[in-house]
């Protein structure tokens, strides 16, 4: 059970460590006013959205995993009245996804396995890490295509690496 448990935290983390890396490559191609630039009034900026992902992760690992209380204000992460800058940015979603790696690298079986209730959803610490992640990777694909269109250039998120290399046993 112990070799699962690390294997797993192992895989949540790397995971969220990718999500990271790509978002800050997207940030390192964008100015202040493209952060905040949204396409339309149904869709939401870069900028929203990395406030978003700092309330996501920090109501799911660092409030529920991390036994802290949850002091989320869900709707003020989507308000167009937000000014952070690109710095603060990265420092607050940088800062947010290592405490939140760190609850998980350091949650036991038991922590992983107890059900709590988030955001009105009822999760146990395995669904609630593999929400996080996938929420993560939901807008890091968002804010990649976004930037994509803004910049009309390929990221190179895997630059350097034979992406069609067969599956090794």
């Amino acid at each position: 059970m112990q070799e699962f448990v690390d294997d797993f935290k192992e895989n949540i983390i790397y995971r969220l460590d990718e999500s990271t890396r790509m978002v800050l490559k997207c940030l390192d191609e964008l100015s202040e006013k493209d952060i905040w630039r949204r396409p339309n009034e149904e869709s939401n900026s870069i900028g929203n959205l990395i406030v978003h992902l700092c309330g996501n992760i920090t109501q799911y690992v660092i409030s529920s995993l991390g036994d802290r209380p949850d002091q989320r204000d869900r709707d003020s992460e989507f308000s167009q009245d937000i000014n952070v800058s690109k710095k603060e940015l990265i420092q607050q979603l940088t800062a947010t996804v290592e405490e939140a790696r760190t609850i998980i690298g350091n949650s036991d079986s038991q922590v992983l396995l107890k059900k709590r209730g988030v955001q009105g959803f009822f999760f146990s610490g395995t669904g609630i890490a593999i929400h996080v992640m996938e929420h993560y990777s939901y807008h890091t694909g968002q804010i990649a295509f976004y930037t994509k269109l803004l910049k009309s250039k390929d990221l190179g998120f895997y630059d350097g690496m034979d992406l069609n290399a067969p599956n090794e046993s």
